[in-house]
């Protein structure tokens, strides 16, 4: 995957960039394959190559091939091993089936290969290794960098398709989500704001101009709380609460949904999803359009019928930020300079 993105520069003529946005890029790890292109006997670039994923390892180097399997298979209940203790095989040029394991034969080859891995383990940033399985889906127990920082995050009207990784995580905490709406005359209908999808998520819309959330539980059982009030026409504010029940991960939750601050509505979710929703689903504002996150309504006509303005998430417990607007945000930042 690393040589696609030289070998398409160097077709079309262009240098890799080195500025993007004012931030400075690493160089591409992959070489170019272009030179196979009108030669078929051409020779091989890419003669070096590590592998890591969630502890196993493998280094690719002029052919010959080194692996180990640290993480254990679905189908053992073993405990996970110790990284020294992982048994490392080795396969010749002339094996690519990797059929026959020559470690035994070839000791001398095999520990040259272990070296050139953790020297290119070092290189790129692969350890120190991290065999973790369900936690490095959730980078909050990871520990990893996350793209988005801080307690409140928003979003506006007409973002689509936001990966999951740049939504501040909500999971196993409390958090609150606020949108400004316009609501015409007709009433209001569809959804705010909705994130994940049929396996998984979380979804605050209208239904029959009245405000509902649903918590999609690994697409086993939605959680749907629904208010007794409207959203009158005009413009207002539609707000949801998440209080954690807390004691461990995946717990569940009262849910409070609010009009212009005035609560309409409570129900609770029994469990919640602890690491991740989905590998592709993303977050919408206005429309859910991925597989549908709530059973309630369709894939071809859950648009908010009004306009979406703005919609902030907060984590923690609430400190009423959402009856700030932007514009007064706006003017204080600039008189604290």
């Amino acid at each position: 995957m690393i040589d696609i993105a030289p070998t398409l520069l160097e077709v079309a003529g262009l240098p890799a960039p080195t500025i993007v946005n004012s931030v400075q890029q690493a160089p591409h790890e992959g070489l170019s394959m272009a030179s196979t292109f009108d030669d078929g006997a051409a020779v091989e670039r890419h003669q070096l190559q590590y592998f890591e994923m969630f502890g196993s390892r493998a280094l690719y180097h002029q052919g010959w091939t080194a692996v180990t399997r640290h993480a254990i298979v679905p189908w053992t209940n073993a405990p996970q091993p110790a990284f020294e203790d992982d048994v490392w095989e080795l396969y010749g040029p002339d094996d690519w089936t990797q059929a026959r394991n020559i470690a035994a034969e070839n000791p001398e080859r095999l520990r040259h290969m272990q070296r050139l891995f953790l020297i290119e383990a070092t290189k790129y940033n692969v350890v120190p290794l991290d065999d973790r399985r369900f936690e490095r889906f959730n980078p909050d127990l990871a520990g990893r960098p996350q793209l988005v920082h801080g307690d409140t995050q928003t979003l506006y009207g007409g973002m689509r398709r936001i990966s999951e990784g740049s939504i501040l995580s909500l999971k196993n905490k409390s958090h609150a989500v606020t949108a400004e709406v316009d609501v015409p005359e007709s009433g209001a209908r569809g959804v705010i704001i909705a994130q994940g999808g049929s396996v998984g998520g979380w979804s605050l819309y209208a239904k029959d101009g009245k405000p509902t959330y649903c918590y999609n539980f690994f697409g086993i059982t939605p959680f749907i709380v629904n208010s007794t009030s409207s959203i009158p026409p005009g413009r207002h504010q539609v707000r949801m609460e998440f209080a954690y029940d807390g004691g461990g991960l995946a717990k569940g939750g009262t849910v409070s949904l609010y009009i212009d601050g005035q609560r309409v509505g409570e129900g609770h979710v029994d469990h919640t999803e602890p690491m991740i929703f989905s590998a592709d689903e993303t977050c919408d504002v206005g429309l859910d359009t991925g597989s549908l996150v709530s059973p309630e309504y369709g894939p071809t006509t859950n648009a908010f019928s009004g306009q979406v303005h703005w919609v902030q998430i907060d984590l923690g417990k609430d400190s009423h930020d959402h009856l700030i607007t932007p514009e007064d945000r706006f003017h204080v930042a600039m008189a604290r300079q």
